[in-house]
């Protein structure tokens, strides 16, 4: 399939390239070319379907898509996400992070089975292409079924191991790296995870790192998200968590921590020094009153900073557009700054940094080889209008209004209000419904 968009204006978010009218080309799944043209315009003459193009040449493309002046970008990337736990959404809300956790969500998640997980995966992919995303790390159990949605649908998704002292073995995960990190799974990855320190026992950290150490891999893992996290650890080990999990080795090869809310001068210091990214999850630590992580700092001590919306229980949406403005609108407010986290800053965030601590390397940007994950924005709404400054129309009053197409691997997932995932939305609709009213008992929902 070749795919040729025109009459664009491109964000590759390549350093120091602004944004340019012009074209690009798609074959095989990743980009095959791009042109710069001096005007937002259909330069060529193409047609939009059909053998021959105007004048009577022969057309090279099997489709092509006229931007209309719309702005071509990479798509989202959501850095940490629990997507099967769609089935919670505003289910438990309100409540301590402790108290939701084990009170709430793990004893229905037990209930869950892998045809579950399978609907409830479809379900928060929808929500992820109306919003513009092309990749999610995704932290959850019953992978294979998760992994099953993801094909049929053409949607990417990098897979966190979660085991901890209630569940998943070190054998699973050493399986589920071997088997998801091959090079023909295009749109499937696995890194080594695990759920947290304060659920895992020391022995079965240390587990984790000799694994990790095995393969040269980097380890993920929920990292002070409350305060309540790192004063128990404090109590246990004498160290904070990032500290601690770093005295059993767990980040010799890199890894990253999600939330990294409460965290101390020593925890940057480990940062840096081991390569470790951080992905903030401004939406769901305000919600849980977790508190609000020090993004400004982050990006001055020179820290891979990615962004996620955490699971649907605890957010309550899959939408990177509200995780991008609180980003920067809070660290301006506790920054008593205006000219903290500027709006360029925040969309690096988003895009080719969330690729990078996933380990996307050829999602980050838009250049030719790399892959064809992109996002058209409609700047033809009121809220995009006037185009002063695109970049921060999209940051400061973008919305999943404006996503007019969500591309991945060079096929279209969504576009101008439907889907195109190879399943109905009602199908989805109905059986997310089913799972939940089981689960939780219909009178409840």
């Amino acid at each position: 399939m070749k795919t040729r968009i025109y009459n664009a204006r491109i964000l590759t978010m390549e350093e120091g390239r602004p944004i340019f009218c012009g074209e690009l080309g798609i074959e095989g799944g990743r980009i095959s070319c791009i042109r710069e043209n001096s005007v937002c315009e259909d330069t060529d003459g193409g047609s939009s379907s059909g053998k021959t193009a105007a004048g009577g040449r022969p057309n090279l493309w099997d489709e092509e898509i006229d931007a209309q002046g719309n702005l071509i970008m990479p798509g989202f990337k959501n850095a940490h996400t629990h997507s099967p736990m769609t089935f919670l959404r505003s289910y438990a809300d309100d409540m301590k992070l402790q108290e939701w956790l084990f009170d709430k969500v793990f004893p229905a998640e037990a209930k869950l089975t892998g045809e579950d997980v399978y609907w409830l995966t479809k379900l928060a992919i929808m929500e992820y292409v109306t919003s513009g995303t092309t990749a999610v790390f995704d932290m959850y159990k019953l992978k294979g079924d998760s992994a099953r949605a993801a094909r049929e649908c053409g949607f990417r998704m990098v897979f966190c191991g979660d085991i901890n002292d209630f569940g998943g073995t070190l054998e699973e995960m050493e399986a589920d790296y071997l088997k998801y990190n091959q090079d023909s799974e295009e749109l499937l990855a696995y890194r080594f995870g695990f759920h947290a320190e304060y659920t895992t026992s020391k022995e079965l950290m240390e587990k984790i790192a000799a694994l990790a150490h095995k393969y040269e891999a980097p380890v993920y893992v929920h990292c002070a998200e409350t305060k309540r996290e790192v004063e128990e650890c404090r109590e246990r080990s004498g160290m904070t968590p990032a500290a601690y999990m770093d005295s059993l080795g767990l980040f010799r090869h890199g890894g990253g921590l999600f939330h990294g809310v409460h965290v101390e001068d020593k925890d940057f210091e480990i940062m840096k020094e081991k390569g470790i990214g951080v992905v903030t999850n401004p939406a769901s630590n305000l919600k849980l009153a977790s508190g609000i992580a020090p993004v400004k700092r982050y990006l001055d001590e020179g820290i891979t900073l990615a962004i996620g919306t955490d699971g649907p229980a605890s957010n309550n949406c899959l939408d990177m557009f509200r995780e991008m403005f609180l980003a920067t609108g809070l660290q301006k407010a506790v920054c008593d700054d205006p000219e903290a986290v500027p709006a360029m800053d925040v969309l690096k965030m988003a895009t080719l940094s969330g690729a990078r601590v996933m380990g996307l390397e050829d999602c980050d940007v838009l250049s030719e080889g790399k892959r064809a994950d992109l996002i058209m924005i409609d700047l033809m709404q009121p809220n995009m209008q006037p185009l002063h400054s695109i970049e921060k129309n999209v940051v400061y009053s973008g919305s999943k209004q404006n996503v007019k197409m969500t591309m991945v691997n060079g096929k279209i997932l969504y576009r101008d209000g439907e889907f195109y995932i190879n399943e109905s939305p009602e199908m989805v609709y109905e059986n997310a419904n089913r799972i939940a009213k089981r689960i939780l008992n219909a009178e409840e929902i």
